[in-house]
């Protein structure tokens, strides 16, 4: 009987679930969207319980389109988005899921910088504060909202509620708890010292049980079988922090290997043997058992897209159902016509805001009575592609090689867009088959984890291909390098009306 294994990718906006056989090949895929709830400005949430029922939801549909039997599905891993923080009350019932793109506690990391609380914190997790870090969010409910702070049984991270939902287990795995802030990554423990510069030591009682990615962690219960059609007693591993699945879903898994991931976070990474001291780089997690994963990360990739085509695509959205294909190819194919010229206006893709200026807001520049929604589009992508080198940029800056790249995420489908990566980024693109490969690094650890392969290396070389290769277009580089400047400027000139209109919105 032949074997397949499951692996499910939960990030900010959508759940999926995806079916592969032992060489890598995408057998089945099914998504279902996830709501994003906005009690608040700044306050981004989910509800914990569609999640569950869109992430069972996706599960059997994929069973359902593949025609495989349950029976030969033998293991299921699980990724999905970091940071955040999803809280089980004491009766390990859902409690509130807040996502990785809230800004709630802006105001409160800009008092602990003023403070120097951040460089103490940096010490222990190599990623100092930001507003959405788990650790964080904990300490605003503690301050501002402590109704739902005393009713803390569990607070862990988005793919382990879903471990939980299918396993029973409350448990959590290194890379996202160091993703997380609330682990010395240098170490790999729970510092009480770390805790309590957080004003968090009672955490340890809320955090659960800490595993690798690839240990199994339980099995599919009844009750999740029945959701699900999941087999009972299917084993289910602890899984990972996206980026880390996304690193192995591409074949990166090599010290020194680059990868990008564009989604609804702009992701670039690159493994490395030890963390790395350096404040200009966001953030260094747990890979794996000996290694590390050296991250430069902000919510201001694809996201900007979706947002794009959300609020001003209604009629092409329409069309491009009734034609049964998707609006995006529509934009793709908008974008590819665009003749490139030094008047196309500019995008700062930062909706979400930026690392370096958390106030910040999107913004069009440029735009003249002459541009067409086509040219918008254009600046919407090459906006994402140049906070994708800012990011890279301060990877090379640290040290890092970043000589070639895998591209993965909602760019990852666009050939214009996968091209535009190529000639910013002035690095080859690498294209694996197949749209989902952060479910494909869950994948491949379970693979691991039920023994058939004898490690996560031969797993990755098994599992993992190349299909395409971008390669920069040196005709372009003094056109971008040009336009990467004037976008560098629009940042720099733009951050004290940002500052001015956070201080309005405070009012």
């Amino acid at each position: 009987m032949q074997q397949y294994l499951l692996g499910l990718d939960n990030g900010n906006t959508m759940t999926k679930a995806a079916l592969f056989d032992l060489s890598g090949r995408e057998i089945a895929v099914c998504s279902e969207p996830v709501s994003t709830l906005y009690p608040q400005p700044g306050h981004t949430e989910r509800d914990m319980q569609e999640l569950w029922l869109q992430s069972a939801s996706a599960i059997a549909a994929v069973i359902k389109s593949s025609a495989i039997k349950p029976a030969q599905i033998v293991a299921v891993g699980c990724s999905g988005h970091g940071n955040g923080v999803y809280l089980l009350d004491k009766q390990k019932q859902p409690l509130k899921a807040i996502q990785s793109l809230d800004s709630r506690a802006t105001e409160m990391v800009e008092q602990w910088r003023g403070q120097g609380l951040d460089e103490q914190i940096y010490k222990y997790n190599l990623q100092g504060i930001w507003p959405a870090q788990t650790a964080v969010l904990l300490a605003w409910l503690k301050r501002y909202d402590s109704a739902v702070y005393q009713q803390i049984g569990t607070a862990f991270c988005c793919k382990d509620y879903i471990n939980y939902c299918l396993s029973a287990v409350l448990c959590s795995d290194y890379t996202d708890i160091s993703g997380a802030g609330l682990m010395d990554v240098t170490s790999r423990t729970i510092d009480p010292k770390l805790l309590k510069l957080y004003g968090l030591s009672e955490a340890c009682s809320y955090l659960p049980e800490l595993f690798y990615s690839t240990d199994i962690i339980g099995q599919v219960t009844d009750a999740a079988s029945q959701a699900t059609g999941l087999c009972p007693g299917t084993a289910v591993i602890a899984g990972m922090f996206d980026v880390v699945a996304g690193a192995l879903g591409s074949g990166g898994n090599d010290t020194g290997q680059g990868s990008v991931i564009a989604g609804t976070w702009s992701i670039n990474q690159v493994v490395v043997d030890q963390p790395v001291a350096n404040r200009q780089v966001f953030m260094n997690c747990i890979f794996d058992r000996q290694r590390y994963l050296l991250i430069e990360s902000s919510a201001t990739s694809a996201t900007n897209l979706e947002w794009f085509v959300r609020e001003f695509c209604q009629r092409e959205q329409a069309l491009a159902k009734q034609r049964n294909c998707s609006v995006f190819d529509w934009c793709n194919e908008k974008v590819a016509a665009v003749e490139l010229a030094a008047d196309l206006p500019f995008y700062l893709p930062f909706l979400h805001g930026n690392n370096d200026h958390e106030s910040a807001r999107a913004g069009f520049y440029g735009v003249a009575a002459w541009h067409t929604k086509a040219h918008l589009l254009h600046a919407v992508y090459e906006g994402v592609v140049f906070a994708h080198l800012d990011h890279v940029n301060k990877l090379r800056d640290a040290g890092a090689p970043f000589t070639s790249a895998s591209l993965a995420g909602g760019g990852a489908n666009s050939e214009i867009w996968s091209q535009m990566f190529a000639d910013v980024l002035n690095v080859p693109i690498k294209i694996s088959p197949g749209r989902e490969i952060g479910a494909k690094g869950a994948a491949l650890c379970a693979a691991f984890a039920v023994g058939l392969f004898a490690d996560v290396s031969g797993a990755v070389a098994g599992m993992c291909s190349i299909e395409k290769v971008y390669k920069p277009n040196a005709a372009l580089a003094n056109h971008y390098q040009k336009r990467y400047r004037h976008y560098q400027l629009l940042v720099e000139v733009m951050t004290e009306p940002w500052r001015l209109q956070a201080l309005l919105q405070d009012r």
